[in-house]
């Protein structure tokens, strides 16, 4: 097992998500123990939700699915980068591609990214 250092943010660590095939950044989520442990284990991106204070699996609601194909772990490894197959489309809850989809255009806030479906609607 490969031991992360889950000290310095209160047993989290940092994990940067980014698309296997292109490289796009599509988020950044934490992981505790537990969710990096189901993460290895199961071969789908599980992360530690600050706001809801518990485990979640990307997709378990939405369908769309983090397929982990590579992790690296950082110099100090305290933070992990994986290349995941992103299903369904979108990583972001708001349904864009990526949650990284505004772009600072003269001082204000600009859309760039690719709308998968209308995360605003609730279902």
């Amino acid at each position: 097992m490969i031991n992360l250092n889950f000290n310095k943010i209160n047993g989290l660590v940092p994990a940067i998500v980014q698309d296997y095939e292109t490289g796009e950044v599509l988020m950044l989520a934490f992981m505790n123990q537990e969710s990096w442990e189901a993460t290895l284990s199961t071969g789908r991106a599980t992360y530690f939700s600050r706001s809801r204070q518990k485990l979640w699996i990307k997709g378990e609601t939405s369908g769309n699915f983090q397929i982990i194909k590579e992790i690296l772990v950082d110099c100090d490894e305290d933070t992990v980068l994986l290349k995941v197959e992103q299903r369904g489309g979108a990583a972001c809850h708001t349904g864009y591609r990526s949650c990284f989809y505004r772009k600072i255009e003269n001082g204000s806030l600009t859309n760039v990214g690719k709308l998968i479906f209308d995360g605003s609607v609730k279902s």
